[in-house]
């Protein structure tokens, strides 16, 4: 597939300045498919800004960034209608979110009003100042990160419904021993991010869009897929199980993982690859759950605990 051939191109550039990230690379890549959001967790350092400047270098799309503070207003992320005297009308400036990729930079800085204002963008794909909704342009995605050592110190939990919006949840670890290494020795040499170069055109990425349809679920995967969402709602560590919309992200997350793959139908493997990404962030662990567990590892048990059906090919 040409999305195959792509994606390895994709890898190659951003690897020139990140190292040791293909598998966050594969996944921004399938969010992209479905314009998908994207959380990006980690402390600071380990270079969440840069993969997701590279990322848009890549692809060719408009970016910008949006550092969140709480004195952030709603406003300062949607744009405003303004008065323009020289023309007596009111006119449109428009605000960072007005990009193919935003950089929600530290979203959990933001009060809850400027975090409501991004729902109807993530959700709708369009922005509504003062009565004029404006659509945006595709491919639209926003990569949020947050910190999560600072999560007591000034700082304002994502509720649920936000998080439900992100297509998946990535958390950036360290790097190992031998990429930090490589990761120095590029730097001494002043490898800047304007050498990353565009491997994908905005009409590719939308002419690429269209072929997740094309990608087969039998119903036995369906199956699996339906069984792995519902134990999520019956588990006795969980009091809140992943919803409908957590559902369709995962079908089309595999769905994903298998153009990646350069097939067209979509095996159990592929569900397993991506369900900690797409379901870690949707479920709400009950008190007595938190004490011992994490979301991932209760995802992991999970997928670990129902029986994996044998691969369904093509046609069936």
């Amino acid at each position: 597939m040409i999305f195959t051939e792509k994606m390895d191109k994709l890898k190659q550039e951003i690897g020139k300045v990140i190292i040791g990230k293909d598998m966050e690379v594969e996944l921004m890549a399938i969010s992209l498919l479905f314009n998908g959001h994207i959380l990006l967790e980690s402390v600071p350092g380990t270079g969440k800004t840069m993969l997701a400047k590279s990322f848009a270098n890549a692809i060719g799309g408009g970016f910008s960034r949006i550092q969140f503070t709480p004195d952030v207003l709603p406003s300062d992320v949607t744009g405003i209608q303004f008065f323009n005297p020289k023309i007596q009308e009111f006119e449109l400036r428009p605000g960072p979110i007005m990009e193919n990729i935003v950089l929600a930079d530290e979203i959990n800085r933001a009060t809850p009003r400027t975090q409501s204002s991004l729902l109807e963008v993530m959700e709708e794909r369009q922005v509504t100042i003062d009565g004029v909704t404006v659509p945006l342009e595709e491919p639209f995605m926003v990569i949020a990160t947050q910190n999560p050592v600072e999560s007591q110190q000034g700082t304002f939990s994502l509720p649920i419904a936000q998080m439900d919006r992100f297509f998946i949840k990535i958390k950036v670890g360290y790097p190992i021993y031998e990429d930090e290494r490589r990761i120095m020795q590029i730097h001494r040499g002043d490898l800047i991010i304007k050498t990353i170069a565009q491997v994908l055109s905005i009409s590719e990425i939308v002419q690429l869009q269209t072929t997740v349809n094309d990608i087969h679920i039998s119903a036995d995967i369906e199956n699996y897929l339906l069984t792995i969402v519902r134990k999520t709602r019956e588990h006795n560590s969980i009091e809140l199980g992943v919803s409908p919309r957590g559902t369709i992200t995962l079908m089309k997350a595999s769905q994903g993982k298998a153009i990646l793959n350069n097939r067209t139908y979509v095996t159990p493997d592929d569900v397993k690859a991506v369900a900690p990404y797409v379901l870690s962030h949707r479920i709400v662990l009950s008190f007595e759950g938190s004490l011992t567990k994490t979301s991932e590892n209760i995802i992991s048990e999970i997928l670990d605990s129902i029986p994996v059906p044998v691969e369904a090919g093509e046609n069936e």
